[in-house]
């Protein structure tokens, strides 16, 4: 049965949109709870390798309810976090007033389409986005377009484990388990039924290491979580 949520080409962005403005309001706890809390060390672990310095301008596309932004701030870069989804902005923004940093600030904005001018941040993230994008390799050669040069990119999002028996295991997870909270909590199985919906249709971290390759990237690496269940790419742009 077809995921309503889901569906491929120029037209998916709008279904998306609908996925976010339905999940916002629950979209922080149901993450620690299909994750067991595990995100938050994924996150954490994003923002070592970017090894982040005082007063470096960093992009969170992407970036949700601004839970890498937040690191990404409190680590000391100066933040802007851009969504296409205005329901899960707002969640950002009363975050933010509670935080009592100046940064992050957060915009509207299309990551295939980023409103930055080429060469201005020293870092750019982006969690759980690219494979909600019509076209993927798009927001990440915007990516690359808006890094510095010796800018870091870096990617965490749902993987394939090169283990068969293991993606397996994991697919059931996704497949059985995943879309009850989207029905306890959003009211709707297909909620979270999408997240398998999604990455079936997406290379994950080997496809994503390929095109970092491919857009001229260097110190490319991929770091698996869980086997692969979860990962992290890494690049550099070139000085």
């Amino acid at each position: 049965m077809a995921n309503k949520f889901y569906q491929p080409g120029e037209q998916r962005g709008a279904k998306v949109n609908d996925l976010f403005a339905a999940i916002a309001p629950r979209y922080d706890l149901i993450n620690d709870l299909q994750s067991f809390w595990l995100h938050r060390l994924w996150k954490r672990q994003l923002i070592r390798l970017a090894a982040v310095k005082p007063g470096e301008h960093a992009l969170d596309i992407c970036c949700g309810t601004g839970d890498i932004s937040f690191l990404l701030a409190n680590a000391g870069a100066e933040v802007v976090g851009l969504d296409f989804s205005q329901a899960m902005l707002e969640v950002a923004a009363t975050r933010n007033q509670k935080s009592h940093l100046s940064h992050p600030g957060f915009i509207r904005g299309d990551a295939q389409a980023v409103p930055f001018p080429d060469n201005h941040f020293e870092i750019v993230t982006v969690g759980y986005g690219l494979r909600n994008l019509p076209k993927w390799s798009r927001g990440l050669e915007e990516m690359w377009r808006v890094a510095k040069p010796g800018g870091r990119l870096l990617v965490l999002d749902f993987g394939k484990p090169d283990n068969v028996i293991w993606r397996k295991l994991y697919f059931a997870y996704l497949k059985l388990f995943v879309p009850v909270f989207g029905k306890l909590f959003c009211g709707d199985f297909d909620t979270h039924a999408y997240i398998l919906e999604s990455l079936k249709n997406y290379p994950a971290q080997r496809g994503v290491e390929k095109k970092m390759k491919e857009i001229g990237c260097e110190e490319v690496r991929t770091i698996n979580l869980l086997g692969g269940i979860m990962s992290i790419n890494y690049a550099k742009k070139p000085r």
